[in-house]
């Protein structure tokens, strides 16, 4: 049988696989290893086939099966422990950091904002582009001063600290995104934005500080 041929052989356990995929929080899909993690995401979440998602990720169909094997019975694994984890709570030095982060993005001083990052800062723009050095993250905040749809808000995602964005021209508070910040030596040296990363929200354990 061709390896064409074998994608189209129906997984009776798919349906309940996407179901859980879907379910899964940023912390679970986190702890796969990125083949896995990548496979899980492109089949179970996104929904493409074994095919297509051979043709995204440049795999063989055998190493993508396998890789969404693994990740499916990682993910199952993750949803069978009970997570009986205390409050997250955050560093008093660190939630001052990170709330003057916020401030300053909020009214839109991109300068003081740019005096923030390091000079080797790295940026990840989920699903979109990566960045390094200071010239270049300069201008993903110029991408975000030109747009009037997001406001953002300290909390957490999957108790890990985090940078909630929200939408305030539609008049609720759900999240539409979030950016972890890290820092070193007082200044931010990464960004991970998942504004366009929507999958990652997916029963996610959200909470914000209380302002």
């Amino acid at each position: 049988m061709s390896e064409t041929d074998m994608t189209t052989i129906e997984d009776p356990s798919a349906s309940a696989d996407a179901r859980l995929a879907t379910a899964a929080s940023l912390r679970s899909f986190m702890q796969l290893a990125t083949v896995q993690r990548s496979a899980v995401i492109l089949i179970d979440v996104l929904g493409l086939s074994l095919h297509e998602t051979c043709e995204v990720s440049g795999a063989t169909l055998a190493a993508t099966k396998a890789a969404l094997h693994r990740g499916r019975s990682q993910l199952r694994l993750l949803a069978s422990q009970d997570e009986q984890a205390p409050a997250p709570k955050l560093d008093a030095g660190d939630e001052r950091r990170l709330r003057r982060y916020v401030d300053l993005f909020n009214a839109r001083d991109f300068d003081a904002v740019r005096a923030l990052i390091a000079e080797d800062i790295q940026l990840e723009v989920v699903n979109r582009t990566r960045m390094r050095g200071k010239a270049q993250v300069s201008n993903y905040f110029g991408n975000y001063d030109r747009v009037q749809d997001w406001a953002l808000s300290l909390g957490f995602v999957d108790r890990r600290p985090a940078i909630l964005i929200r939408n305030p021209q539609t008049g609720d508070d759900a999240v539409r995104g979030f950016m972890l910040v890290d820092w070193q030596d007082g200044k931010v040296s990464h960004i991970r934005d998942f504004r366009y990363a929507p999958y990652c929200l997916a029963d996610a354990d959200i909470r914000f500080i209380d302002e």
